[in-house]
């Protein structure tokens, strides 16, 4: 399948980039959003991961270096002083893609039109101006798995909340109004949330770590090293593989389960800015509100088993 990836490396961006390459993903371009990193560190990091993976040939464009209205905020977890766990990966020899990233978002629609599956990793603030460039993208984008939102469906949609307020998720948090946008647009979305994406069960088991650490891939080391930074400072491994679920649910889609509801997106609220509010009053409900598919459990052994079995496999992502 043709796949589009919209991301911001970061840690867990880098992985699921490698991640996606190395399980076959025909992947055609990548578009640089703000969200972990400002958009232009964002696709400077995303050319290092291609190079390593000697995958240069996928054009990297950049997007705007701030959310649609507001400030870009402050995000309250460090992806390191390179946004790639100190890694101390080499700045790429390969030059950006000229073309602005919403721009290459609906080339790339229309090269692939009812195919491309777009894989949003980020903040949507680049798909948001795609849409508003193209508002026919809905008709020509097969499907998005997107990370984004907490959506009260588990226990853990918001234990690990990762904006900055208690009920948020950073992807949405960062540009709340261009996630409004792509909710409403009739692109058809899967959401996969908190409740998936930092479940505890999509730490790294003993045994992941052994395959890992036997593997000479440099893919393989990458993600120890990061799972290695993020524990130093405090946190869990899951952290390194948040956005990998999204590559895992595009490649299998049984992977989560998933519930459809209606979604609402607070643009205003102090403490609940960014939060992803879902309808499901039996009463008066909202039926203006975009319905989306939301990730309500997951797979995760599988999900983990899928990114070892891809980083660790022999064979060359070109």
């Amino acid at each position: 399948m043709p796949v589009l990836i919209d991301t911001d490396p970061g840690i867990d961006d880098a992985v699921a980039i490698m991640f996606a390459l190395k399980a076959g993903l025909e992947v055609k371009a990548i578009t640089a959003v703000s969200g972990n990193l400002p958009s232009d560190r964002a696709g400077v990091n995303a050319r290092k991961i291609l190079e390593l993976m000697n995958a240069t040939q996928i054009p990297v464009a950049q997007g705007m270096q701030t959310p649609l209205v507001r400030p870009y905020p402050k995000d309250p977890f460090s992806h390191g002083d390179d946004g790639l766990a100190n890694t101390g990966l080499p700045d790429p020899v390969t030059s950006a893609d000229p073309r602005f990233a919403p721009d290459l978002i609906v080339e790339v629609a229309n090269d692939h039109a009812g195919e491309l599956v777009i894989l949003a990793l980020g903040p949507l603030t680049n798909i948001a101006l795609a849409l508003m460039k193209d508002p026919t993208l809905p008709t020509k984008v097969a499907h998005v798995y997107m990370i984004g939102g907490a959506y009260g469906l588990n226990e853990f949609a918001f234990r690990r909340a990762t904006g900055d307020n208690p009920v948020s998720e950073w992807n949405v948090y960062v540009d709340p109004e261009a996630a409004q946008r792509v909710f409403a647009s009739g692109l058809d979305i899967t959401a996969l949330g908190l409740e998936v994406a930092t479940h505890p069960d999509l730490d790294l088991r003993e045994a992941d770590i052994e395959r890992l650490s036997k593997s000479d891939r440099p893919e393989a080391r990458f993600l120890l090293d990061v799972a290695a930074y993020v524990r130093e400072r405090g946190f869990d491994s899951y952290c390194g593989l948040i956005d990998s679920i999204a590559v895992a649910t595009a490649l299998n889609p049984s992977i989560v389960t998933t519930r459809r509801h209606r979604v609402a997106v607070e643009t205003t609220g102090t403490m609940t800015l960014g939060m992803t509010v879902i309808d499901d009053r039996e009463h008066f409900k909202w039926e203006h509100l975009p319905l989306l598919e939301i990730a309500a459990a997951a797979d995760h052994a599988r999900i983990l088993t899928m990114i070892v079995d891809a980083l660790t496999a022999e064979s060359d992502a070109r």
